[in-house]
């Protein structure tokens, strides 16, 4: 029993433990154990219970929660730790003090508060936002979350003035307003963060004049088609992804401030001058809908999974075609990664990234969604799991954003092995079958008629544009001399005309659109 094992095992019995060492009534070791030890640990367990009841009596008690009135009892360290958000949701100090000033502002004009009951408060919160942005603010998780830890100092600060401010205001709609104002300035960084990319995808078009690629379907060769046109085509789909936002920005702008916790107040507010105030549409008109909504962040996650999607689609591309196999463009040493045992590699890997956050911006998406699925109205403490997954969307989507257009700005297009790999794939064949149809033969019979021209260059291991006239004709007398002027990717580029299409003339118009609408010089 002289072991430390031994001895630290016996300290850490539990109290009802039946047993010769312990006191029933102290659950501390016995007398007749204490005779038994070693007097250097003995001295040193007296000095450990000294240190304890030391550490004990210096402890200073927990401060009151501000909606402690009706308790009787601290929450424990655990449950502290488990509920704070304090460790993410301080990000919104700044539209949570903007909401708080109006609504201070809102309740001396309704004679609420007193003149100088305001200014002191808005005094404060100028103060608290100074000490924020110097990082000389303390924030205290036993404070839960930014609201209370801002009212908490407000109060330390000016001292019964603080207590009036959140008169005819819960958490439930202020967390709310706060959430839609820091909502709506990122989806503003963003649009700009789209704008710029979009100037990059269009200023890499002009650099590439005339360029003509592959474009393919099933990843397998098609029709030719000019670069610009397929970049441009991303430049469409960022414009709709700009335009999901916009979309959203105007449903999320109205006003949940004055909702209360769900059922809204008896004191004489005016909600509308807190909307007007804040930069919102108007307030929101049904005050359970105000505290229980979030499908303004699902669809904003919504846009942003969307966004994620098109720039991993843009990412696929970019890292196909820098691989040897296609080896279509060449990133700069500033936009690629080397290997940590092959000397030789040099990796696309911001696209790789690109691609692989994708799946987190997705994932933002279904975690909100299964959120919110169960959730009765109104409020529920579930909600406060909403911010980071928001939070989450809105780094990555802007760092997705920010690295494409960076990686756009730094490629090359190679365009001696693009047109060495033009040739293969028969690209022009349906401007042929287009031929034949301007010769009044129906679409299926020239679909049918070119799939037998090329069956035959794959048996002589040629182009389309290299059987002679005779060899068109033992197919179908319709073909004529004029046939090689639909033959060859340049000659079939020129034929197309439709609107939106791939020709010459027509690629120019869409550039010039949004050479104009982009502001591009």
């Amino acid at each position: 029993m002289d072991s430390i094992s031994s001895t630290t095992a016996i300290f850490a019995a539990p109290p009802s433990l039946s047993s010769s060492f312990y006191s029933l009534s102290t659950a501390q070791p016995s007398f007749t154990f204490l005779r038994r030890m070693n007097p250097r640990r003995m001295e040193a367990l007296r000095a450990s219970q000294v240190d304890a009841a030391a550490a004990a009596a210096d402890a200073k008690p927990k401060e009151a929660k501000l909606w402690g009135g009706r308790f009787e009892e601290s929450v424990t360290d655990a449950v502290e730790r488990f509920t704070e958000s304090i460790s993410y949701d301080k990000q919104l100090y700044k539209h949570d003090i903007m909401g708080s000033k109006a609504h201070a502002s809102m309740l001396a004009q309704q004679g609420l508060i007193t003149l100088n009951d305001r200014d002191s408060i808005i005094e404060g919160l100028n103060e608290i936002e100074r000490r924020i942005e110097n990082g000389e603010f303390n924030w205290r998780t036993d404070r839960e979350d930014v609201h209370m830890n801002i009212e908490a100092a407000l109060t330390d600060m000016i001292g019964e003035p603080a207590k009036k401010l959140h008169t005819a205001r819960s958490r439930n709609d202020q967390v709310l307003t706060d959430f839609r104002l820091w909502c709506r300035d990122a989806i503003d960084k963003i649009l700009k963060s789209m704008k710029h990319l979009q100037v990059s995808l269009v200023t890499l078009a002009l650099k590439n004049d005339g360029l003509i690629v592959p474009g393919y379907t099933h990843l397998q060769r098609a029709q030719p088609v000019l670069l610009q046109h397929l970049l441009l085509a991303y430049v469409e789909e960022i414009e709709r992804d700009a335009g999901r936002l916009v979309d959203c920005r105007a449903r999320m702008n109205f006003c949940p401030l004055g909702a209360c916790a769900l059922a809204g107040t008896g004191l004489p507010i005016d909600r509308f001058m807190t909307s007007d105030a804040l930069g919102f549409t108007a307030p929101l008109r049904n005050s359970i809908d105000a505290v229980s909504d979030r499908d303004f962040v699902m669809e904003f996650l919504s846009a942003n999974a969307i966004t994620a999607v098109h720039l991993s689609r843009l990412g696929e591309e970019w890292v196909l075609w820098a691989s040897e196999e296609f080896g279509f463009i060449t990133p700069s040493d500033s936009v690629s990664t080397g290997s940590s045992i092959m000397p030789q590699k040099k990796n696309p890997d911001p696209m790789e990234l690109v691609r692989g956050k994708s799946a987190r911006v997705i994932g933002d998406l279904v975690t909100l969604l299964t959120l919110c699925k169960g959730l009765p109205h109104a409020y529920n403490r579930d909600l406060q799991e909403d911010k980071e997954p928001v939070f989450d969307s809105v780094k990555t989507i802007l760092g997705m954003l920010e690295v494409s257009a960076e990686f756009a700005l730094n490629i090359t297009y190679n365009r001696e092995r693009i047109q060495k790999a033009l040739p293969a794939g028969h690209l022009d064949a349906t401007t042929l079958a287009d031929y034949l149809v301007k010769k009044g033969v129906p679409f299926r019979t020239s679909h049918d008629i070119v799939g037998r021209a090329v069956a035959l260059c794959t048996s002589k291991n040629c182009q389309l544009l290299d059987l002679s006239l005779d060899e068109l004709r033992s197919i179908n007398t319709v073909f004529d001399e004029d046939v090689y002027e639909f033959l060859g990717v340049e000659n079939s580029i020129q034929k197309f005309s439709s609107y939106g299409s791939t020709g010459s003339a027509c690629v120019a118009s869409q550039l010039d659109y949004w050479i104009k609408k982009l502001e591009i010089n």
